[in-house]
């Protein structure tokens, strides 16, 4: 059985072009029994449907932090008490930035800002923005806060260039979900 099995498990999603690989962590965390809520950033919309996610997990996509689909005191408040683990991919350099300072404008980082579950990161960006210093700043922050980091892949972006921004494979994303959890 896997330690992920019947693990309720938050999967924010974030607008870049790695949002299609969350569809695949998505699925590889269904397939060993997680239970999976997705919050979806209003830019991670541009880059996949909601439909996607729906279809994968069986449950509603959350987004709009006013939308009472289940929780009547807020999406924000029910999501995060129910969340066992919470995922952040792709991370994008603004969700960083909103995680790290504490903003809630948004139903993820409204959400994440009220969860008790640990939280994993992992950021995708072009490599020139992943090496900013503000950028690099704002992971140290959130690994003081107890973030978990999943650093981002070398290899070829999107934007054409070659380096460091790859979101985290989502079979090394669900390993770390999974060694979490087997240390607990």
């Amino acid at each position: 059985m896997s330690s992920l099995e019947n693990c309720e498990v938050l999967l924010g999603v974030s607008g870049g072009i790695a949002a299609y690989k969350a569809a695949d962590l998505c699925s590889k965390l269904v397939q060993k029994g997680a239970k999976v809520s997705v919050v979806m950033t209003s830019a991670a919309a541009k880059f996949i449907g909601a439909t996607t996610f729906e279809a994968l997990t069986g449950r509603p996509v959350n987004s709009d932090p006013f939308a009472a689909h289940e929780h009547f005191r807020g999406e924000h408040i029910g999501l995060a008490q129910r969340a066992q683990l919470c995922v952040v991919a792709p991370a994008t350099a603004s969700t960083i930035a909103r995680m790290a300072y504490g903003l809630s404008d948004d139903l993820l980082s409204t959400t994440l800002l009220v969860t008790t579950a640990p939280v994993f990161v992992a950021p995708a960006m072009n490599c020139d923005m992943w090496a900013k210093p503000v950028v690099q700043r704002n992971i140290q922050l959130l690994r003081d806060d107890g973030c978990h980091l999943l650093d981002p892949e070398e290899g070829w972006l999107s934007c054409g260039q070659r380096g460091a921004g790859r979101m985290a494979a989502p079979e090394s994303i669900v390993a770390a979900l999974q060694a979490h959890r087997d240390a607990s």
